[in-house]
């Protein structure tokens, strides 16, 4: 997968939400707590989260 292809799969979800309802301002805000959680977890600082609060707890 490509970061173009990445990329687009992120613009048609963002147009999911918006046609949903969601403004701009509420799935940017979504989508940079999830990054942030991602970051955490690759970087290996999971530890420094609250357990509950985890990538891996999302799917929970």
């Amino acid at each position: 997968m490509t970061t173009q292809d990445i990329v687009q799969k992120l613009w048609n979800l963002c147009h999911v939400l918006r046609d949903d309802g969601i403004t701009y301002h509420q799935y940017v805000t979504e989508l940079t707590y999830l990054l942030f959680l991602k970051m955490m977890k690759e970087t290996e600082q999971e530890k420094l989260l609250p357990r509950g609060c985890r990538w891996a707890d999302l799917g929970a």
